[in-house]
């Protein structure tokens, strides 16, 4: 394993971080809009199985 010096290994880092492309500020709030309503369907979906699976226990049961 070869060793790198401190002032290569800073020279490296800054070429890597370089290639690195930033997110536009629009793209941001529309992946963080989408996270949010895909979210919000999912807490939906879930609730409305979780109400079907309690009516169902509950029809089954007889409580």
């Amino acid at each position: 394993m070869s060793t790198t010096n401190p002032l290569q290994f800073l020279q490296q880092t800054r070429a890597e971080i370089a290639k690195v492309v930033w997110p536009t500020r629009r793209e941001v709030l529309l992946t963080t809009l989408m996270v949010f309503i895909l979210s919000a369907l999912a807490a939906t979906f879930f609730s409305l199985i979780d109400l079907a699976i309690r009516t169902a226990l509950s029809y089954i049961i007889g409580a």
